[in-house]
């Protein structure tokens, strides 16, 4: 294991992104000094010789693989096939150019879409590919189990240090609050904040609010990163999460309360529900000696804070 230096290079890909810009945040605070990123139309990751060149100007030490096209539900239904063919390309890309050029250690970071719907609770790395997935994310979950599978391939052909984190839900600084194609926590941070502006009376909120989900602030997975980059060396795959769930009808009711949103709360039953719970096993995260460090409520109003500062009209 080569510990990091804080002169090594590091390749942010998807760096203005939520975890990206997390990760730069975290990599600051540690005085890394190193970093290198560049802007979407400055490179295009999706294409393969844009790529190529990149790497092979920059060689970078260590790369950490954020970029993805992510979206909630609806976005995931609606359009498979761009979640699955632009997933596909930006990671061939990243981690055959980052073989090519000689890159020492690469992090990949999955999702925890990545298992089965019907996974037994606490989710266990070894359930992958145990069972069929949720249908409404299908496509985005079967471009991750890939580049989980070129990350293991690269390792076991080639011996490269490549390394695949499966991340929870997260939210936090930069999420999407997009009410088209955002997660959950962020849309209905948004939902309660305009409820409250409007004086409504009612919040509507899809599905039946019974599913448990677990969240992780962003700042505590960027954490995790860089302690994966120093400690983890093992191809298989290692999940990332606070180790405890909350139904989405608790959630709604803690965001209201972070909110100032006093009316009631009315579930769209029509609205899918997705996967019935989803909670994933930490102990090997845990072994590595790292818990996350922002509470859940917490988070949601430190969230709740830059939302307003830098989104809400």
């Amino acid at each position: 294991m080569q510990i990091m230096d804080k002169s090594d290079k590091i390749f942010v890909a998807g760096h203005r992104g939520m975890v990206g810009s997390a990760v730069m945040r975290r990599l600051k605070t540690q005085a890394f000094s190193n970093v290198v990123t560049r802007e979407r139309a400055q490179l295009d990751l999706t294409n393969e010789s844009a790529v190529a060149k990149f790497f092979e100007q920059e060689r970078p030490h260590i790369v950490l693989a954020a970029a993805a096209k992510v979206g909630g539900i609806k976005a995931n239904n609606d359009y498979p096939v761009e979640f699955l063919v632009e997933n596909l390309r930006i990671q061939n890309n990243v981690i055959r150019s980052a073989y090519e050029n000689g890159v020492r250690k690469l992090l990949f970071l999955g999702s925890s879409c990545i298992y089965p719907k019907f996974a037994p609770q606490p989710i266990l790395e070894s359930t992958l590919l145990s069972g069929p997935l949720e249908p409404t994310n299908e496509a985005y979950a079967i471009a991750k189990i890939a580049g989980i599978k070129l990350c293991q391939a690269f390792s076991r052909e080639y011996g490269a240090n490549f390394i695949s984190a499966m991340p929870t839900n997260l939210y936090g600084p930069n999420d999407n609050f997009d009410l088209e194609t955002s997660h959950v926590l962020a849309a209905l941070l948004r939902k309660a904040h305009e409820a409250k502006t409007r004086n409504d009376r009612k919040l509507v909120v899809w599905g039946t609010g019974k599913p448990r989900r677990e969240f992780l602030h962003v700042d505590d997975l960027a954490a995790a990163c860089l302690l994966l980059l120093e400690k983890y060396d093992s191809p298989e795959i290692i999940n990332v999460g606070c180790g405890e769930d909350i139904s989405i009808g608790e959630l709604a009711e803690l965001i209201c309360q972070v909110v100032g949103f006093d009316g009631q709360l009315a579930w769209d039953t029509t609205k899918p529900d997705g996967t019935p719970r989803k909670l994933l096993d930490v102990s090997k995260i845990r072994a590595l000696g790292w818990r996350p460090a922002i509470t859940l409520q917490d988070g949601i109003k430190a969230t709740y804070d830059w939302f307003v500062a830098n989104f809400a009209q």
